[in-house]
């Protein structure tokens, strides 16, 4: 269940943040309005940031075999 709602945060801030970038695009926003929106857009990024960083970490501890970190490539084609 931690996995699903860590997830579910990550797309959450994701649009949130993909929101607050086309108001801010729109220019219809008061400065004040503006500093605010820019204010949160930098905390959900952060957030999204830290998201990514543990979910590669997550990966990295997958791959690791006998103390090695095996790097193998990555193919989307597999994956679908």
């Amino acid at each position: 269940m931690a996995r699903k709602k860590a997830s579910l945060d990550f797309e959450q801030s994701l649009t949130d943040l993909q929101t607050l970038v086309e108001r801010l695009e729109n220019g219809e926003l008061s400065l004040e309005d503006s500093l605010t929106a820019f204010e949160q857009g930098i905390r959900l990024t952060r957030d999204c940031q830290a998201a990514l960083a543990s979910a590669e970490q997550k990966v990295k501890i997958l791959l690791e075999r006998d103390g090695e970190l095996e790097e193998a490539p990555f193919d989307a084609d597999q994956q679908a």
